[in-house]
């Protein structure tokens, strides 16, 4: 007995005891990873609900800040980019802004993108500044690029106007009379344009969001101007 106890472990003893620990190691990393990549996707679902609030909340501060000019375009929606004049949010002395909203991308990996010129005093850099806009929706250059937004992958969206009690396509010719407040013409028109259609009453924004975000599906935020009396 006095022989055996003063030999100690054997060589199996201490493999198995090694081994144990190894085993029991990898097991705590297993659950420290899965742990960690848990809380990253949560941290980039709520960035990406977060990225949607934001998105939105200021979809509908542009509405709301419109701003009406006689003989000026207000709004425009061209079928691929939704484009208005609004006013600063510093106040009226710092001018107007131009703010266009696009998707860009391929089907499977658009982006929601919003861009905005910088302040405009003079109504030649506002036309300037609303023929930029269109060029930036289809071909962005460097510079337009750095005043651009990214919001959220995007699939796909839609935009439709109120007018004449309901719901309709912007670009038809149904409810697009001239007069009351203005609108913008087609896209390539210039923004002081002899006659403008008049100013829907509302803007339907329709969002089909990318898989594998935290929110899919499709979502619909409608805006109505302030004035807008309608009963529906």
């Amino acid at each position: 007995m006095r022989g055996r106890s003063a030999s100690g472990f054997t060589l199996i003893e201490l493999m198995v005891a090694i081994s144990l620990m190894a085993l029991m190691a990898a097991l705590a990393w297993r659950g420290l990873d899965g742990m960690t990549r848990a809380q990253n996707q949560m941290r980039q679902q709520a960035d990406d609900v977060l990225a949607l609030q934001a998105g939105l909340v200021q979809w509908g501060a542009d509405l709301d800040a419109l701003a009406v000019q006689p003989n000026t375009s207000s709004l425009d929606w061209d079928g691929r980019a939704l484009r208005l004049l609004r006013h600063d949010p510093g106040g009226a002395a710092q001018g107007l802004r131009v703010v266009a909203w696009t998707r860009r991308g391929a089907a499977s990996d658009g982006v929601w993108l919003r861009w905005q010129s910088p302040p405009l005093s003079t109504h030649g850099a506002l036309q300037q500044a609303w023929q930029k806009a269109a060029l930036w929706a289809q071909n962005p250059s460097d510079e337009d690029r750095q005043r651009e937004v990214k919001i959220v992958p995007l699939a796909r969206w839609q935009i439709f106007y109120y007018r004449a009690d309901t719901w309709t396509n912007p670009l038809s010719s149904e409810g697009n009379a001239t007069g009351g407040s203005p609108v913008a013409p087609s896209a390539g028109a210039a923004v002081g344009a002899a006659a403008v259609p008049a100013l829907p009453d509302g803007v339907r924004l329709v969002l089909s969001l990318s898989p594998g975000q935290a929110i899919s599906g499709t979502l619909t935020r409608d805006w109505m101007r302030a004035d807008f009396g309608g009963s529906k």
